[in-house]
This record gives C-alpha cells, structure tokens and sequence, in this order.
C-alpha cells in the first residue's frame, strides 16, 4: 500500500500495547525505516531532538506532559514538524485544540488498520 518506506516515526503513547499495535501497522504496511518510543510528551520531547523523526504520532491523553504540550513543544524546536495525533476520545474540541496548535492530523483508537496508513502517507507526502 505505502510507497513510502524510508521514513522515521516516533511512536508516543502511554500505553505500550497502544505503540505495539500502531507499529506492527507501520511495519505491516511498510512505513517505516526505523521508529522510536515515547510513553510520555517529555520523553517524546527528547526523544524528538535526539532522533530527528520525519512523522511523530502522538497520543493526547498522558502524563507528565499530554499530548498537545508536547506537540507545542516539538513545533518550537521544528515548526515543520509532522505530528499526527493519536486519540482513543472523540471528543471535537480536544481534537480541534490539536489542529489549532499545528498537528497535521489525527488517528482514532482503536486503529482501523486500512485509514491508519491512509492518514499517515497523507501527512509524510505534505509539503
């Protein structure tokens, strides 16, 4: 499905089953050349810095810092950076604060595995 498959994500959620399953999506389809960790939005902080990721799919709820923080963080230091955010709530007004903020888009849980790769080679070809 992907032609894309050199690209770097970093993978961030407070659940480690949460980044299981979106990175067998990832490798299952292709995606990814490398991808990186993060359960939480500081370490996705740092964790951004210290890999450079072409594709950052962030989780909103999580502690020490959500989601959006960490979005806000991360565009500081590229304001051009591709975050997808990663919700398990259908909750609008959260999802539009994140648009607001700069994410280039949003993935519900429980992943539909077909829209999963759809919404991220959307992003990854953007300019």
């Amino acid at each position: 499905m992907s032609i894309v498959n050199s690209v770097k994500f970093l993978v961030v959620d407070d659940a480690s089953f949460m980044r299981i399953v979106l990175k067998d999506i990832l490798v299952t389809n292709g995606m990814a050349s490398q991808i990186y960790e993060a359960g939480d939005g500081i370490t996705a902080v740092e964790a951004y810095k210290q890999f450079k990721p072409d594709v950052v799919t962030m989780d909103i709820n999580m502690p020490k810092a959500d989601g959006i923080q960490a979005l806000k963080a991360i565009l500081k230091i590229n304001p051009r950076a591709k975050v997808v955010m990663v919700t398990a709530v259908e909750q609008k007004h959260v999802v539009q604060d994140a648009m607001k903020a700069g994410a280039r888009d949003y993935i519900v849980k429980p992943f539909d595995r077909a829209n999963v790769p759809l919404v991220l080679n959307k992003v990854i070809r953007a300019k």
